[in-house]
């Protein structure tokens, strides 16, 4: 048999893609042609299988040998076909029963001796194989783990080319996923570590009850960044939807953890004010990989010194912020990843960041201006909520009190919001209120009285709001009732919400 055929999986972004990796063996010139559109990594997969089959006991075709990856028309890239390419190629050559791996997924990188290594995105090429029908994949030993993680699949490991060899020919037995062995939960920190800023705990937790961005201003050491790390630990955690998103966007960039679990709790991201607009939003040469906006998808993208950022990286998080997606179109194709994030801003007041605040501020009015004005207004009109957090005192440091309430306590809360809020847009399959279209809440049965809502139209027809900014203050003003239990926003909470929404109460 000259011809042979095995199936491997491709990634576009995070979308899985069935690939037929096909070996046709010819007489001429010995060569080896790879067809299918492959990057240059895929192109020296030549010289890794080459060595790979040698070194592993197995002699080389001296054939004229192509190598087609269907379809034809679909980008591939990376090493994770390094496998199924031997495979194929020996099946062609006569060397393997290819009925063996008749419907099965084969993934994995060769290294030269023919030890198979690990791949990124092993899960979402998993997940691709189960909706395509192919329902038992063999995939590298470092990678079961995560590959077990996919329901309705048999997973096979393998950590060499001659254990594959072997177990094709039916004289061994390929590897079972290690067992996961749960530790106790990482412990992260908690919201009862911060001292005062009792408006700024109360901004947290409502912006972790209705998914809503953030943006903190004020002195240096006020405990904006401390607020910040703390978010997740409110937060509930993932549901399997959300965390097998999670998982796969973490395994395509290659940071998943060792054990290779489902991530259940919401992801936590906070480049340096040195990260470029690609590392941010995503990019690279030839196919873009995701960046931090898309590792913090289901989480928090935290933004210290927002200020310090370069203006162009701001205003790249504007359209994905709208949109909970990012599009990025390269020369050899357009990528698409999931970016449904909560965005949190701290920034100084002003280059000086004096610690007593604007009393002993030394930085002339226009250099103030100049330094926030990196902040657009279309950005921060994307802002549900801004706060100004005062200066600590020395009684808020110092002075025993009652213990704040910790992250537990404030996550129960948060849950309990969350539920009323899934609870009554469940039919329409918004999961918090910050995702609601505002139409929704402008009309019957959502729109709230006229009297309700008086301060909130005029703020609207002074400017002080924009139309956007209208739709997320009624949002705000539903998160607020449902922290307060109550089934909908009366003027009260309406008027917390333009509260929050302005920025004109401090901590």
């Amino acid at each position: 048999m000259s011809y042979a055929r095995v199936f491997a999986v491709g990634l576009l972004g995070v979308t899985g893609h069935i690939v037929e990796v096909e070996a046709d063996l010819s007489q001429g010139l010995p060569v080896v042609t790879l067809t299918g559109l492959p990057d240059t990594a895929l192109h020296e997969a030549r010289d890794r299988v080459r060595a790979a089959v040698v070194n592993s006991g197995q002699s080389w075709p001296n054939r004229r040998i192509t190598v087609n990856l269907l379809p034809a028309a679909l980008p591939k890239h990376g090493s994770g076909f390094d496998l199924a390419i031997a495979t194929a190629l020996l099946a062609g050559a006569g060397e393997l029963p290819v009925e063996a791996l008749d419907k099965v997924v084969v993934l994995g990188e060769l290294g030269l001796d023919g030890q198979v290594r690990a791949v990124r995105g092993v899960l979402p090429m998993v997940a691709a194989a189960v909706r395509a029908g192919l329902t038992e994949v063999i995939v590298p030993l470092a990678n079961a783990r995560e590959a077990a993680v996919v329901p309705g699949v048999t997973v096979r490991a393998v950590d060499s080319l001659r254990r594959l060899i072997a177990y094709v020919r039916g004289q061994d037995e390929l590897l079972e996923p290690p067992p996961h062995e749960p530790g106790p939960p990482p412990a992260g920190p908690d919201l009862a570590d911060v001292a005062g800023q009792e408006m700024g705990r109360y901004g947290l937790e409502v912006a972790a009850a209705g998914g809503h961005h953030l943006a903190m201003f004020g002195a240096p050491g006020a405990g904006k960044t401390m607020l910040a790390e703390r978010l997740p630990s409110i937060l509930p955690e993932l549901d399997d939807e959300a965390a097998l998103e999670v998982t796969a966007l973490q395994s395509i960039a290659g940071v998943l953890p060792p054990d290779g679990q489902l991530l259940r709790r919401p992801p936590y991201q906070a480049p340096h004010h040195t990260a470029s607009a690609a590392a941010i939003v995503g990019g690279g040469s030839g196919l873009a990989r995701p960046g931090a906006m898309s590792l913090a998808h289901r989480g928090v993208l935290f933004l210290d010194e927002a200020a310090e950022f370069l203006s162009a990286t701001l205003q790249a998080l504007r359209q994905p912020l709208e949109t909970g997606r990012v599009r990025l179109a390269r020369s050899q194709g357009t990528t698409e990843f999931p970016a449904q994030v909560q965005l949190v801003l701290a920034s100084n007041p002003c280059p000086c960041a004096s610690p007593a605040g604007d009393q002993h501020c030394t930085c002339p009015r226009v250099v103030r201006r100049r330094y926030l004005a990196k902040l657009s207004g279309p950005l921060l009109d994307r802002i549900d909520i801004r706060l100004t957090l005062a200066p600590l005192t020395a009684a808020q440091l110092t002075v025993s009190s009652a213990p704040s309430p910790s992250s537990a306590e404030v996550g129960a809360r948060v849950a309990a919001a969350r539920a009323a809020a899934g609870a009554r847009w469940a039919a329409d399959g918004w999961r918090v209120n910050a995702g609601v279209p505002g139409q929704v809440l402008r009309r019957p049965p959502w729109r709230l009285p006229a009297s309700d809502t008086a301060v909130l139209r005029e703020s609207l027809d002074k400017g002080l709001l924009s139309a956007r900014g209208y739709d997320r203050v009624l949002r705000l003003a539903w998160t607020i009732a449902d922290l307060d239990g109550r089934t909908r926003p009366t003027r009260a909470e309406v008027n917390e919400a333009i509260q929050l929404r302005m920025g004109d109460r401090n901590g």
